[in-house]
Formats: structure tokens, C-alpha cells, sequence
């Protein structure tokens, strides 16, 4: 029944009567409408202002979860591999100085010419020329080029190339050139020998 009467109260409103100084006059139909609007514009109005931010402050929190987590994670797997990461590390230490030592210093490059020769008379072979060329300095290391010139014959000079290369201190071997000899069985070879020396030994 009361629901009837609100309708009717509705119904044979004319706004035009209301008068806004007295809402307090306004028939409890337009009264409990009016509320019911407020309320919705206060909730929707109170989504946009305040539960937006939070929503942005909600998913840039959840994106920093999974960050961190990714990163704990990954922390929790080094620290419980911690024992093996230090033997790798000792483990490079050790094979790091042992490298080092078998960089020649500036006084043992005349060592190494010689055990280049003695590489050379040991296969037969006859030394043209050994010739230091001019350091070049690199990040960590210096390195020394040494242009070696032989003839021998075509085995004699394998086995230096060979010899040479696997001497106890570093030597690398490159841009050689094989050309024919005055004998016919012989050839003469030019290659550049390098080594290297560790740049800390300059500090």
C-alpha cells in the first residue's frame, strides 16, 4: 500500500512546485530519490578519488612482490651454492697466477729468444733473423712480437712451429709466410711469434 501511495506522490509531482529553500517539504518519495542519487554520486565519486590510487598503488606493489621475489630467489640459489661459487673462485685464482707465471717479465724475454733458438738448431732448422718488434700495450696485458725468419725443410719446420708453441711460457703464433728456398728441398718461413706480459708488472 505504501508503495502505491509513493508511486501516486510521483506521479502528481510537478517539479515546478518544489522549492529548493524548504527541501524539507518535498514529499518523501522525491526525498528518499534524492538520497539514493547523493549516495551513488558519493560512492562513485569516492572509487575515482581515492580507491584509484590505491589500485595504482595496489599493482606497482605487486609488480615490486615479483621483482622481489625473483630476486630472492635468485639470492637464496647463490647463497645456497655459496661453497661451490668460492672453489670456482679459488679454482680461477689459482689457474689465473698460474697463467701469469708463464707470462714472461722483461728479463726473461731474453729466455725465451733463446729457447726459440734452441727450439730452431733442435729441428735442423737455420735461422734467418729473430727480431723484437715494438711492445703494444693492451687493457691488462702488454704484448711483445717477435718476427722469427727459418729455412728448413717442410718437416723440420712443422716440428718448430710445434715446438715453439709448446713452450713453457705463453707464445701464440701468427701471420706466417712459407716461401721457396735456394735448396729445393728447403723452405723459408716467416711467422710472428707473440708473448705477453701482465700490465700490473708496469704499475
Amino acid at each position: 500500500m505504501a508503495l502505491q501511495d509513493t508511486l501516486e506522490q510521483l506521479r502528481s509531482l510537478d517539479i515546478n512546485e518544489l522549492d529548493v529553500n524548504n527541501i524539507g517539504s518535498w514529499p518523501a518519495a522525491v526525498k528518499a530519490i534524492i538520497l539514493a542519487l547523493l549516495f551513488v554520486v558519493v560512492v562513485v565519486a569516492g572509487y575515482f578519488a581515492y580507491l584509484t590510487d590505491k589500485q595504482n598503488v595496489l599493482e606497482t606493489a605487486e609488480k615490486q612482490e615479483s621483482s622481489l621475489r625473483s630476486e630472492y630467489e635468485s639470492k637464496a640459489f647463490q647463497a645456497a651454492n655459496l661453497p661451490q661459487y668460492r672453489q670456482q673462485k679459488e679454482e680461477m685464482e689459482a689457474t689465473f697466477g698460474a697463467l701469469l707465471r708463464q707470462l714472461p717479465s722483461d728479463t726473461e724475454v731474453p729466455g725465451l729468444i733463446e729457447d726459440i733458438t734452441l727450439t730452431a738448431l733442435d729441428n735442423e732448422l737455420t735461422i734467418q733473423s729473430i727480431d723484437l718488434q715494438p711492445e703494444r700495450k693492451a687493457e691488462f696485458y702488454v704484448e711483445l712480437p717477435i718476427t722469427i725468419t727459418v729455412s728448413g725443410d717442410y718437416h723440420d719446420i712443422g716440428a718448430f712451429v710445434s715446438g715453439v708453441a709448446n713452450l713453457s711460457r705463453i707464445v701464440t703464433l701468427h701471420d706466417f709466410t712459407i716461401k721457396p728456398d735456394t735448396a729445393p728441398t728447403d723452405l723459408n718461413m716467416t711467422i710472428l711469434a707473440k708473448t705477453y706480459r701482465y700490465q700490473d708488472e708496469d704499475k
